[in-house]
């Protein structure tokens, strides 16, 4: 079983979306702070970012931000955060992240979470981050992303060794679940990214 400390959530900032995804977003967060897990995320001031930070406090968990100095100085940031680290780029933002997380779990999302996602599937091909990445497919929301990723795979774009670089879960109890039981990525795997 993998240790696992802190959890990176990526997810929405859009305020007004489909009860379910809320519903989903604050279930993780009441089960991150009942098995003692940080949180890390965007610190978006709305949407999925903020129920999931807020469940976690609101359960006794540790909620830490990492967000760049512009949208701070823009009003973006959720200022109850336990922690927020400032960075000067998104491109640092998601090294931070990435850095302090012990595996990932993606929440619904638009351009920004579906980038993110993408950025660390492929470090994770590339052996940079071996640690787990869960996909948590609320409301058959990623099922298209899921089926691109089939046919990029079917097409001899991806290799289909690279369909274990990411898992996906139904629900929140089985996006926990799948992180501690996910083993840790063989970077040797990467060699198939140059053949």
């Amino acid at each position: 079983m993998n240790k696992i400390r802190t959890v990176c959530v990526y997810s929405a900032s859009s305020p007004g979306l489909n009860d379910c995804y809320g519903e989903a977003a604050r279930r993780l967060g009441e089960l991150l702070a009942q098995h003692h897990l940080r949180l890390v995320n965007g610190a978006g001031a709305k949407g999925l970012m903020r129920a999931v930070a807020d469940a976690v406090l609101s359960h006794g968990g540790e909620a830490v931000g990492v967000i760049p100095r512009f949208m701070v100085e823009r009003g973006w940031h959720y200022p109850g955060m336990t922690r927020l680290v400032e960075v000067e780029t998104m491109h640092e933002r998601k090294q931070v992240m990435a850095r302090l997380s012990d595996g990932v779990i993606a929440l619904p999302g638009g351009c920004g979470t579906l980038e993110e996602l993408l950025e660390i599937i492929t470090w994770k091909q590339l052996g940079l981050y071996p640690k787990p990445i869960v996909i948590l497919n609320v409301n058959s929301f990623f099922s298209p992303l899921l089926a691109m990723f089939g046919k990029a795979i079917s097409e001899r774009f991806m290799r289909g060794e690279h369909e274990a670089l990411w898992q996906v879960a139904a629900t929140p109890e089985e996006a926990l679940r799948l992180l501690f039981a996910t083993p840790l990525w063989n970077p040797s795997v990467g060699k198939f990214s140059t053949l």
